[in-house]
């Protein structure tokens, strides 16, 4: 943050004005902007650093949904900004696109901006009217946030993966346990990680209330930055003897699959707690669990077995690059030929827009990385927030399962 605001240092609780790198808004919150904008003839301060995405709700389900991607495109073509229209989720696309890279200042209006921390930089969601300011002018104030350190100690046991890590981590600060702080983690759980399940990580440390998740770059994120950037990039990583509010220690190794209860992330408990749970409406995918981690683990685990009478399994890609993979893999033919519902990248059902909506009294099991009630469709549906793992054995069993059997 130093950086970012162009000073030498800066101390948890300072009020600084940064400079931004990159920033973003998308088709459900940008237009609450675009058109005082375009009346006040407000001019974008670097076409090159502002994006626009058409993620949430593509294709469109509902004339509102339409007309608001409608303002997005004009309003992109306008400007002349860069404009991913359903190319995939935005926390996918930025990393993926080599726009998100270590050392960067990063803010975009969704609150899982925080997902990039995974690549050592500072990311995190902000509003919409902060959002016109940014793109008028390149900068915001911000208060340095202190921080909680989550020592990982220990590598995570086959059917364990990033989701359970965060899920974990959530429900032992509980939901407003980081509000406005930085959650760091680091050690051996983290550099055995994959980024995909990093990025997992990071994404979802919002749902602790957290202002950004950050994890240390090493030589996993150069290797996943190789050809995606051929611009240079500053690494930075956490002083000797730097103070943290708090440390936690987690038993990687130790660390069972975890499962979030209806209700909130924070609900989290161990799969055997609530295994034999019955439910029929699975989906696998979305900006939390929609990579190709996620989608090889399912298969591996889908492998030569049939989903469970009733179930529905609903996959989505976090982007198009993803979806081309699976094909290639052989993944998207296992799955479709298994009977399951293959979307276009998008956000669907989890932030209750789209298709895929949840009826009364329907059990959802998800890859997705809030399970509030009303989240997904009815009042009355019950959302249980698992790993891709656990999600896929579930598939298998019709009712919660423990991946590790099927590994």
């Amino acid at each position: 943050m130093a950086k970012a605001a162009r000073l030498d240092k800066v101390e948890a609780g300072q009020i600084v004005n940064v400079q931004v790198d990159k920033c973003f808004t998308h088709e459900k919150l940008g237009p609450m902007f675009f058109k005082k904008f375009l009346d006040l003839g407000l001019e974008v301060w670097d076409k090159s650093k502002a994006i626009i995405f058409v993620d949430h709700g593509v294709p469109p389900s509902k004339v509102m949904d339409a007309d608001l991607i409608q303002e997005s495109i004009q309003f992109a073509e306008k400007y002349g900004l860069e404009l991913f229209n359903g190319q995939g989720i935005c926390h996918q696309i930025m990393p993926e696109k080599g726009y998100a890279l270590p050392g960067q200042m990063i803010v975009g209006t969704d609150s899982h901006t925080c997902t990039y921390g995974a690549l050592g930089l500072f990311s995190t969601g902000i509003g919409s009217t902060e959002m016109a300011w940014v793109f008028n002018k390149g900068c915001i104030w911000m208060k340095v946030p202190t921080a909680i350190l989550f020592q990982l100690n220990g590598r995570l046991q086959k059917g364990v993966m990033g989701k359970d890590v965060i899920m974990q981590a959530i429900s032992i600060i509980g939901p407003d346990g980081a509000n406005y702080k930085t959650m760091e983690f680091a050690g051996e759980g983290v550099t055995h990680m994959d980024v995909d399940s990093r990025m997992a990580i990071c994404n979802m440390t919002v749902e602790a209330g957290a202002k950004n998740g950050i994890m240390a770059p090493d030589e996993k994120v150069f290797e996943y930055l190789k050809g995606r950037t051929d611009k240079k990039y500053d690494v930075f990583y956490s002083d000797p003897g730097s103070k943290y509010e708090q440390t936690i220690e987690i038993d990687c190794a130790k660390l069972p699959p975890i499962v979030a209860k209806p209700g909130s992330p924070a609900n989290a408990v161990p799969v055997s707690e609530v295994e034999g749970v019955p439910a029929k409406r699975m989906v696998l995918g979305s900006c939390t669990g929609g990579r190709m981690e996620d989608f090889r683990i399912a298969a591996q685990i889908l492998k030569g077995k049939r989903l469970a009478p009733g179930v529905r399994l609903q996959v989505l890609p976090a982007s198009q690059d993803i979806f081309l993979q699976c094909i290639k893999e052989g993944i998207v033919d296992q799955f479709v030929s298994m009977g399951a519902i293959w979307c276009n990248p998008n956000c669907g059902p989890c932030g209750g827009g789209h298709y895929g909506l949840l009826g009364k009294g329907e059990v959802c099991i998800s890859t997705t990385n809030r399970n509030m009630t009303g989240r997904m469709g009815d009042i009355e549906a019950q959302i249980y927030l698992a790993s891709p793992a656990t999600v896929a054995a579930s598939c298998i069993e019709g009712k919660i399962a423990d991946p590790r059997k099927y590994l």
